[in-house]
């Protein structure tokens, strides 16, 4: 074996051969090519040269009108956006859907309510919480058979587009969409599309005729409406798809009943958008509800539904805030905004920040985001404030903390673009340690891009974070001669940019101050 401009050594060892790269060509390398991609380092990389750009429907938060938006809504939330950010990386046209539980009996009983206990001031301030108030409520009267016949009435009233009460349900609808859109402007997230169950009224009906047509639809014995989706025609495995009394099924996800909704709505994204893939977001127990989806647009012809994804996610155990148990997600993120602030304020290294609030926040959301991602999605976690809002350790707090401090290097020692820079002196093992892991990024990109998990990005830049602490500490800038100096500031903003690329695509934003 020879060496060559890339191995400069290579020598036999007991049972390997060992191969020593070429510390300056290494150096050259990495950094000239971070620098000259900048946000995009690694996304163009040969190992997504041959990955085809597709169009990806992604439907994800999905939280129901007056109802508690509990934390599997967060982490569907979380987990879309991380889903939607890596794709539009990598150059995939992605839509973003929201499609909330925005019909049903439900609504029957909201409405009823409101005329009981509703005041139009409070809808208009605080639509999710006052909606959320009456519906409890008037839960209290649902046994009632006044109140279930009131109900009634009110629920078929909307389905015969009475205008009167369309248009309340119009601005429960409006007002919570408002204030859901400001709130997810916290979180950092958008959306594209709110779409929702009452879009797909009438399209319902059309996907009972086409299952009645198609020979798919069997009555059982107690009149139910099913779609038979065992291998030998039996009925050993079934989704239940209407009622008895002939009205289609409002969504229940939870009970294996799939609502001609559904339905509707996959057909009818499939020929909005024309999409590759489409993806959906909710937590693990409603796996089998999207199976059977699937299976039965796949029996409905519908070729695509091979190309449907489930996206699962495990049950988060034990977030409650100061006040008690969750019940918005804005109460987590003034939880985990008021309690960040505190440690800032506690510890003596925090300097005046510009805007100490909007740091607290951002910090604060990184460290929910990194303590959500650090294992398998599926998997159930215990959810510990103080494990998640530590300053050291495997932290969003201390990936915030390293990204703050490589930044104010820049800003103490020029931060403008570095050119003619002599990078050959970056000789140390911490420098050598940095740039190889600099060299991994497209690798782990491409794993999570495979199995859409967090977890490779989440450990690379924990790992990167510490290796930059290390740096920052035997490899000052401050007292090195001028070219040492410059070759050690381009390491550490080279660091400082791949590590934000990382946060940004986990839906972290990156702060310069702490």
């Amino acid at each position: 074996l020879e060496c060559d401009a890339v191995v400069s050594g290579i020598s036999a060892g007991p049972g390997t051969v060992n191969f020593t790269i070429n510390r300056e060509l290494l150096a050259k390398t990495v950094l000239q090519q971070v620098l000259k991609d900048g946000s995009e380092y690694g996304v163009k990389s040969e190992l997504f040269s041959t990955v085809p750009r597709q169009k990806a429907v992604i439907e994800f938060s999905s939280p129901n009108i007056a109802k508690k938006f509990h934390i599997g809504h967060l982490r569907s939330t979380i987990v879309g956006n991380f889903i939607a950010n890596l794709k539009v990386a990598l150059g995939h046209e992605v839509t973003r859907i929201n499609y909330l539980g925005d019909w049903g009996m439900q609504f029957g009983l909201l409405g009823v309510g409101f005329q009981r206990f509703g005041n139009n001031e409070k809808l208009k301030s605080s639509p999710l919480q006052h909606l959320f108030e009456v519906y409890v409520q008037i839960n209290k009267a649902a046994e009632d058979e006044n109140t279930k016949k009131l109900a009634k009435d009110f629920f078929r009233k909307m389905e015969e587009h009475d205008e009167q009460i369309l248009s309340l349900w119009k601005q429960f609808r409006d007002f919570s969409i408002e204030e859901y859109i400001r709130i997810y402007k916290r979180l950092g997230v958008h959306f594209d599309e709110y779409s929702g169950e009452s879009f797909y009224q009438e399209k319902s009906q059309e996907v009972l005729k086409m299952l009645e047509d198609k020979g798919l639809l069997q009555k059982t014995i107690e009149g139910t409406g099913v779609v038979d989706l065992s291998e030998n025609k039996d009925l050993s495995s079934f989704s239940t798809v209407m009622r008895s009394d002939g009205t289609s099924l409002y969504i229940t996800r939870q009970f294996l009943i799939i609502s001609f909704r559904d339905l509707a709505a996959a057909i009818d994204r499939m020929n909005k958008h024309s999409w590759d893939t489409m993806i959906y977001v909710t937590d693990k127990s409603q796996s089998n509800h999207f199976q059977n989806l699937f299976q039965i647009l796949k029996l409905m012809g519908y070729d695509w539904a091979e190309r449907c994804q489930h996206v699962s996610f495990g049950l988060v155990q034990g977030m409650k805030t100061r006040r008690g148990e969750v019940i918005f997600l804005e109460d987590v993120l003034n939880e985990v905004r008021s309690r960040m602030l505190q440690n800032m304020a506690s510890t003596k290294t925090t300097k005046e920040i510009e805007d100490p609030m909007e740091t607290a926040e951002k910090v604060g959301l990184a460290a929910l985001i990194i303590h959500d991602f650090r294992g398998l999605l599926s998997s159930d976690y215990q959810f510990s404030w103080d494990r998640a809002l530590q300053s050291r350790g495997d932290t969003g707090v201390f990936l915030q903390y390293t990204h703050a401090r490589l930044h104010s290097l820049e800003r103490i020692y020029g931060n403008e673009q570095l050119t003619d820079v002599n990078v050959a002196c970056l000789q140390e093992p911490d420098a050598i340690s940095v740039l190889q892991h600099l060299l991994r990024y497209d690798e782990v990109l491409y794993r999570s891009s495979q199995d859409l998990q967090p977890k490779h990005i989440v450990s690379y830049l924990l790992t990167l974070s510490h290796l930059a602490a290390v740096a920052h500490k035997t490899l000052p800038v401050k007292g090195s001669a001028p070219e040492l100096a410059q070759a050690r500031l381009c390491l550490f903003q080279a660091a400082r940019l791949v590590l934000a690329n990382g946060m940004k695509l986990l839906g972290i934003t990156p702060v310069t101050q702490m």
